[in-house]
């Protein structure tokens, strides 16, 4: 099969289009990627969309992006894709690769939804997000297939929509894999700890914040490395202590460097809010976590749960004192943390690599 890849997706940002690209050139596909990142991120893009003022910066680089990527078809050598797949955050693409590609399969990585995403960024209901809404809406409409990550986000489409869904699991880069599982035996020094992320709500950054300072009262012999910055920053760090000895704090990792430091933890945080969105994803540092061979330490939420089954230590969703008692444990008994190492290792080997991820698209691609 010919595929093509479409539109202003960002790899290095957001890792999932090429996960599923990856795939499919795994399973032998010819894949051809027409992509000019569009240079904004998703907390830029809303708030571009609610901002006239701003917006014509986003219509303006579109339109650019546009014109590069309508002069790219020319790389296709008048062949004619099996399927196009427009990468996430594409709901403005996918109107494009319709209208070039009339007669081809397009695919939209949605992911998950504009309004959901804008919601959960604190944006209350308003005519900013009534259009986000119509844009999820236009996106699935120009659309003949349409991939989101969890059960929860499929039935947020429509019913007329659902025909178009197809529930895959975000995955991880081949970059993220340790080489092999960790090593049997025992483990020296302190529980080495990794969250990173853009502290947004859904993160519940702030849950980990606090269990940070109840780990420090007790002593907890853990060393935990926090990398990322966003809205929930402050916050988090104000939770934990100014001086709170057991964290280091970063505000930037580079892309190709953050698997590195990921293989060099013992345990990598997932996300711990207990409302909304948090409650509907799994997030990619949970996947990449276990690519990496760490123990992965993330909320007990259904979606979760069907990912990582009990090859993880889950806890309740916003219970700080909850995470604090599970990363003491682990500090406690380092045999426990090499075997969940090992299983996370095991099932991310077993159904987090790129070929399993474009399995469960492929089927969908040459349905009537």
């Amino acid at each position: 099969m010919l595929i093509a890849g479409f539109g202003t997706y960002d790899r290095d940002r957001h890792p999932r289009t090429g996960i599923v690209l990856d795939g499919f050139r795994d399973l032998g596909d010819e894949v051809v990627e027409l992509d000019r990142p569009l240079g904004f991120s998703t907390a830029e893009r809303v708030e571009m969309l609610g901002k006239p003022w701003l917006a014509h910066r986003l219509a303006t680089r579109l339109v650019r992006r546009w014109a590069q990527l309508t002069g790219d078809r020319l790389r296709l050598r008048g062949r004619r894709p099996d399927a196009v797949v427009v990468g996430y955050l594409g709901h403005f693409d996918v109107v494009l690769a319709r209208l070039l590609f009339p007669r081809t399969t397009v695919v939209l990585d949605l992911l998950i939804f504009a309004a959901d995403t804008a919601s959960d960024r604190g944006v209350r209901p308003s005519a900013k997000l009534r259009l986000l809404g119509v844009l999820d809406r236009l996106a699935v409409r120009c659309s003949d297939v349409v991939l989101v990550d969890t059960q929860e986000h499929a039935v947020m489409l429509t019913p007329t929509e659902r025909r178009k869904g197809v529930v895959v699991p975000v995955g991880a880069p081949d970059a993220w894999f340790a080489p092999e599982p960790p090593p049997a035996g025992g483990a020296d020094g302190p529980l080495r700890v990794l969250f990173y992320g853009l502290f947004t709500p859904l993160q519940g950054a702030p849950v980990i914040g606090r269990a940070l300072a109840l780990l420090a009262a007790r002593g907890a012999d853990v060393q935990v490395t926090m990398v990322g910055g966003g809205q929930d920053l402050e916050r988090t760090r104000e939770l934990a202590g100014p001086d709170n000895p057991l964290v280091t704090w970063h505000e930037w990792v580079e892309p190709d460097r953050l698997p590195v430091l990921a293989r060099e933890q013992d345990v990598c945080l997932g996300i711990f809010a207990d409302s909304g969105k948090g409650l509907r994803v799994t997030p990619n540092k949970v996947y990449q976590g276990a690519a990496a061979g760490c123990a992965v330490v993330t909320s007990r939420t259904p979606p979760q749960e069907r990912a990582l089954g009990d090859d993880a230590l889950l806890v309740a969703p916003g219970d700080a004192d909850a995470l604090a008692e599970a990363l003491g444990s682990l500090a406690a008994d380092r045999a426990r943390v090499l075997e969940l190492r090992r299983r996370a290792w095991a099932r991310a080997d077993r159904d987090f690599r790129p070929a399993r991820v474009a399995a469960a698209v492929r089927p969908a691609l040459t349905r009537p």
